[in-house]
């Protein structure tokens, strides 16, 4: 097994790695929507998920890896009413449609809104 490190996501807040290769294949660890360069969140669901995307999207370069090798995703939302703005942002990133779980928690850390991992081919 390889761990994934990268500074273009945001360093794990607690006793996790940011994902881990192993057997051809990539599994990042849920990615919220923490700018890695400012620590701060962005405001509303539009851009949190653009920031989570970018997140998983900097782990899967790391891994050597990409959006378009992506196999699995799980999404976690705070509020299922932002489904429908989830996935129009969700849909600019993963083009290749992996499967998907998207389910509603009743919170996420930091009180964000959205949170993503992935499982793709190294």
């Amino acid at each position: 097994m390889k761990v994934i490190a990268t500074d273009k996501a945001p360093g794990a807040i607690g006793p996790y790695s940011q994902g881990f290769i192993t057997n051809g294949f990539v599994f990042t660890s849920g990615q919220i929507p923490v700018d890695p360069a400012t620590g701060e969140v962005p405001e509303g669901i539009e851009a949190q998920a653009h920031q989570s995307c970018k997140n998983v999207g900097a782990l899967l370069e790391a891994a050597g890896s990409g959006f378009d090798k992506v196999i699995k995703t799980t999404c976690f939302l705070a509020d299922m009413g932002d489904f429908a703005a989830f996935n129009a942002v969700y849909a600019e990133y993963f083009t290749s449609k992996p499967a998907r779980s998207c389910v509603a928690v009743k919170a996420l850390p930091k009180g964000v809104l959205c949170e993503i991992e992935a499982i793709a081919e190294a």
